[in-house]
């Protein structure tokens, strides 16, 4: 299981990520070592937890790329 490496400021979606930490594993879809072809993927597809978390300020607010789709007009409103 691949792992990030974060750091910044921890908005409600997370932190900026850094760089990849990749566990090498055929049957991990984010390793350089998984198959393109991989044929009825049932291979792992999420990331382990950060390996390395850098925060520098907390915050509750969406980052500006994430503030569309959960504030913004992208959001789903309640009727």
């Amino acid at each position: 299981m691949c792992n990030l490496e974060t750091e910044g400021t921890k908005y409600g979606c997370g932190t900026r990520k850094v760089r990849k930490i990749d566990c090498n594993s055929p049957y991990c879809i984010h390793s350089v070592r998984h198959s393109p072809n991989c044929m009825d993927c049932h291979c792992e597809r999420y990331l382990g937890p950060d390996l390395k978390e850098t925060i520098t300020f907390t915050t509750t607010n969406y980052c500006a790329s994430c503030q569309y789709w959960f504030k913004g007009p992208g959001a789903q409103h309640i009727r």
